[in-house]
């Protein structure tokens, strides 16, 4: 499918994206952060006088932060802090939409880890969509896990836009709760380094295609002394195809057209594989309306708390101690819902 060169040539109902592959860098200090922000913000102003077309802008997971894994307080940020302000006022400057992830210092629970959270931010520098990770990259990552289930937005050009943070993309559940929820473009943001790159490439072709619509995906890219990200920015549409797709050069932006309203026509139209319908109307050619009963235990199981697989005695890791983490607090926290 064309990507009108890119997004140079744009369509009436098509939204431009740019997916930046940003630099890995060590984050030490509060000085650190505050240069790494205005690199952030001289970046949306460097991609949209590059390409005016664009409308939306996709930093990756720990773009602000690096990937060290450093909790300190001092290095955690707040919706209504300087580094989210910074980021809503050069949206608004550039009338562009941005994508931004943050560590997220956790007021909301006693001894909680801090957040991963990433943020959509409007041409009129609004949030219109926060996000907490669900599913922190265990047992490598420290973050407490989301306790507000997965978001939706309205985004340009029709698009309902939903983010799913790194890991999450990894389940397929939760693409398809982005899908159920509306969302006819899913972001992706990662710091995936380059082990990860057939994973990477396989789970957004099929989040993709088992829900009709667009995914835009992008990781860090380049080395510090820490390690190497991948890049790898790729925007695959409904059918599951790559149409765009980065390398590993740090700094490449990757931009593409995506039509939403061409997943929309798919998830109205279809017969042949329109799953996420079928899902829950099956055999409708024997059955009027098909069934819409739930055949997977798993599901009920986890919808009752009672998610258990046949090997569960046998799994051998089950905290972050091995990766250098102190044991996990008891588990005080109720299961959540989510919501749009």
């Amino acid at each position: 499918m064309s990507t009108n060169l890119g997004g140079f040539n744009k369509s009436p109902d098509g939204m431009v994206v740019a997916l930046v592959q940003f630099q890995r860098r060590v984050i030490e200090t509060p000085e650190d952060l505050a240069a790494q922000t205005e690199r952030i913000c001289e970046t949306v102003r460097r991609t949209k006088a590059y390409m005016s077309t664009t409308d939306l802008i996709v930093f990756p997971e720990y773009a602000l932060h690096g990937l060290s894994m450093d909790t300190s307080p001092e290095l955690m940020v707040s919706l209504d802090g300087p580094e989210v302000a910074a980021f809503k006022e050069v949206c608004r400057e550039q009338e562009v939409w941005g994508c931004f992830s943050i560590m997220e210092e956790n007021t909301d629970i006693p001894d909680g880890a801090p957040w991963n959270s990433g943020i959509i931010v409007d041409s009129e520098g609004e949030i219109a969509l926060y996000q907490r990770k669900l599913h922190p990259w265990v047992p490598a990552e420290p973050w407490e896990p989301g306790d507000m289930g997965l978001a939706v937005c309205d985004g340009p050009a029709g698009s309902k836009l939903s983010l799913l943070i790194c890991h999450d993309g990894m389940f397929p559940e939760v693409a398809r709760e982005a899908a159920y929820q509306g969302a006819n473009v899913a972001l992706r943001t990662a710091g995936y380094t380059i082990p990860i790159r057939n994973a990477w490439r396989i789970t957004n072709e099929a989040n993709a295609f088992t829900n009709l619509m667009y995914t835009a995906s992008v990781c860090m890219a380049g080395e510090d002394e820490l390690g190497r990200s991948m890049g790898e920015g790729m925007v695959c549409d409904y059918e599951g195809s790559i149409t765009a797709r980065g390398s590993e050069i740090p700094g490449e932006v990757v931009t593409a057209e995506i039509v939403p309203s061409r997943a929309d026509e798919a998830r109205e139209n279809w017969g042949v594989e329109n799953n996420i319908y079928q899902l829950g109307h099956r055999g409708f050619v024997a059955v009027e309306g098909g069934m819409n009963d739930c055949p997977y235990t798993y599901m009920r199981d986890l919808a009752a708390g009672e998610y258990r697989l046949p090997w569960e005695d046998r799994v051998k890791v089950k905290d972050g101690t091995g990766a250098g983490f102190t044991p996990p607090r008891e588990n005080d926290r109720e299961g959540v819902g989510s919501r749009s």
